[in-house]
């Protein structure tokens, strides 16, 4: 693995800084939402409110973080039983009513602003892949774990709001070239402002609008 990453030492302060400001006013705003929310959840389907999952956090040379990723939960609590790790498809029939509804308006991953906090991600950035996903894409797809060397994976990204959901290795394929560009971004802070805010805008309007998936 290479460096092929450069982030301006000041887009990494700015960057946190940024990251540490949005989330604790983003939770301040969205605490209150918790409670309705857990109680949809529960009353639409048996199991818990939040679904943790191992992801793969930020990278560099002979390094590697893992962290439990917590968003609300949205499919039944068996999901992957039986079928192991799968992407969720267009109208996937694991995912609950109420599931459905939180992945419209993006309200299911109001809990990764916690990871944020944490540092463990940050509000823009790469999509953070599950281990047992990252070596199949490995294999198929050319400079996919590049694509987040010394990045740290965010909520939302250049890739999620110019494309949909994941559901094949295509799909991962097409959001790589994305995913380069944003890290090449990061490299200028005043390409990474310019950058960010347009991402953030984008993903409030998908809110808005519910065309999540």
């Amino acid at each position: 693995m290479k460096d092929v990453t450069y982030v301006h030492p000041i887009t990494a302060l700015g960057k946190r800084v940024m990251d540490i400001s949005l989330a604790v006013i983003g939770i301040i705003l969205t605490l209150p939402l918790y409670p309705f929310i857990a109680i949809a959840i529960r009353l639409d389907s048996p199991g818990p409110v939040f679904y943790r999952q191992m992801r793969i956090g930020y990278q560099r040379e002979n390094y590697v973080s893992l962290f439990l990723m917590t968003k609300f939960r949205t499919m039944s609590a068996d999901a992957e039983a039986k079928s192991g790790p799968v992407w969720a498809a267009k109208n996937d029939p694991r995912v609950t009513k109420v599931g459905h509804f939180l992945r419209k308006t993006r309200l299911d991953e109001l809990p990764q602003l916690w990871n944020v906090l944490m540092g463990d991600m940050s509000i823009v950035g790469p999509r953070p892949e599950r281990p047992g996903m990252c070596h199949k894409l490995e294999d198929n797809i050319p400079f996919y774990t590049e694509r987040t060397f010394d990045v740290v994976p965010g909520i939302t990204g250049l890739a999620q709001v110019n494309l949909s959901y994941d559901e094949t290795i295509d799909d991962v394929r097409n959001k790589v070239a994305y995913d380069h560009a944003y890290a090449l971004s990061l490299s200028s802070p005043a390409d990474w402002l310019k950058m960010d805010f347009t991402i953030m805008f984008k993903t409030m309007w998908v809110m808005v609008k519910g065309k999540g998936q």
